[in-house]
């Protein structure tokens, strides 16, 4: 009884692990990033659920937008997500999916639909075997930190 313990316990330890770790499964390489929103001034008025933005060009030199650029999305529970655009399945720096306002990034090159809802970026067709490249957001006296992973 307590050797099936032991083994359960360690079957969900490498399942939490391997969920944490989803990026590096992910077919886009790993490229700097580095974005800082100030939503005190500039984007002052990106506050509300469903709402989005995309990064397909540096706006200042310490502006890094990973792979094929970035998609930060207000989700449905009011935070704030970073997605790389390009489409996993594609693998292309120029194949991104395009972001919709009930929580949805579509490719329109292979047709996958991915939810950005809550913060997954999970495949709702099974078109990809991967989600979207999430990265790390961070909040600070409303500032966003967008960063690797």
């Amino acid at each position: 009884m307590i050797a099936c313990l032991k083994k359960g316990i360690l079957l969900i330890f490498a399942a939490v692990a391997v969920a944490c770790n989803q990026n590096s499964l992910s077919p886009i390489p790993d490229y700097t990033v580095n974005l800082q929103l100030n939503l005190n001034t500039e984007y002052a008025t990106f506050t509300a659920p469903c709402q989005y933005l995309t990064f397909t060009e540096r706006h200042l030199e310490t502006d890094r937008i990973g792979y094929g650029g970035i998609l930060v999305y207000i989700g449905f529970d009011s935070e704030y997500y970073a997605f790389d655009l390009a489409c996993p399945k594609e693998c292309d720096r120029n194949v991104r999916v395009v972001p919709n306002d009930v929580g949805e990034a579509v490719c329109e090159s292979c047709g996958e639909v991915y939810d950005v809802s809550y913060g997954f970026g999970l495949p709702k067709n099974g078109i990809s075997r991967y989600p979207l490249k999430s990265y790390k957001v961070r909040n600070s006296r409303n500032i966003l930190y967008i960063t690797l992973k």
